[in-house]
């Protein structure tokens, strides 16, 4: 059973990942690993409101949502936005974005050190035991916000006008264009959603493991291998293949060693690729149609 809570939880944080990752695919059409960079500024975000302001976590939460979200958007504006007017493809998109994670993290490392930092204080506690597995307050939360924010997502994307107007983009953007749909403003605002997406899990896994200024990469791998096995457009989908992959790391950790985690999500996304490139949900993403 003690497997099977870390799982949940692991899964929960992936889910939203993968999410967030998502969606900047499909509307920016490139691997955008700023994103990674991004779910580290909103754990350090909310550390550095904590230890400099001595401010209570329920607000620091929602000031590094904003921070990450407005960092997000910076860099939407001041590269991409510019870049993909300059015509330049995705593999170009992808080496400036990798670069902005390599600079940016450096500048963390610079600025707060190497050091594992952490905002819990207090004793700790071995957790509620649930069904014969411990489970801890952290990790409780952590399930409820993300079904919460994976339930709120769903509704935006289906039913608001922005979640169709950015679902129209991730489909044909130049039929978008056409039916007079500003797609940078809906881009946009695709990038702030997906920043805050990725300052939550940053958030939710510092309070649960701490931080380091590194911790933003390795999840943001686990998140796109849930979207490349979940595949394109079905959020069950996506959370069958966050479960999946969660499960197998855990299982792998508890029979062999924790060493082997990473490996075994690479295993499973080279697996996929073989035997079923388009994921659980068997949808490609719609090319471009003029």
């Amino acid at each position: 059973m003690q497997v099977w809570a870390n799982t949940l939880a692991s899964a929960a944080i992936y889910s939203l990942v993968g999410l967030s990752f998502s969606l900047l695919y499909q509307t920016g059409r490139f691997f955008n690993f700023s994103q990674a960079l991004v779910i580290t500024i909103g754990a350090y975000a909310m550390f550095a409101v904590v230890s400099q302001w001595q401010a209570p976590i329920w607000f620091a939460v929602p000031v590094a949502v904003v921070v990450a979200g407005a960092f997000g958007a910076a860099f939407e504006i001041g590269l991409f936005r510019t870049l993909r007017r300059g015509n330049v493809g995705s593999w170009g998109l992808l080496l400036v974005s990798l670069g902005i994670y390599t600079v940016l993290q450096n500048g963390i490392s610079l600025g707060f050190g190497d050091s594992t930092k952490s905002v819990r204080s207090g004793v700790v506690r071995v957790g509620h035991q649930v069904l014969g597995a411990f489970v801890t307050d952290i990790q409780i939360i952590t399930l409820v916000v993300c079904v919460g924010i994976f339930a709120l997502m769903i509704w935006l994307l289906s039913a608001t006008p922005l979640g169709r107007a950015i679902r129209g983009i991730a489909s044909n953007p130049d039929l978008c264009t056409v039916l007079g749909i500003n797609s940078e403003r809906t881009i946009l605002w695709a990038v702030v959603i997906a920043s805050g997406l990725g300052a939550m899990a940053g958030v939710l896994t510092a309070l649960d493991t701490d931080m380091t200024p590194t911790m933003g990469f390795p999840l943001l791998m686990s998140g796109v291998i849930v979207m490349i096995v979940g595949g394109v457009g079905s959020y069950p989908a996506l959370l069958g293949a966050a479960l999946l992959l969660a499960m197998s790391q855990h299982l792998v950790a508890y029979y062999f060693d924790s060493k082997w985690m990473d490996a075994v999500a690479f295993l499973i996304l080279i697996a996929f690729l073989i035997w079923k490139p388009l994921g659980f949900s068997g949808r490609r993403l719609k090319k471009v149609e003029v």
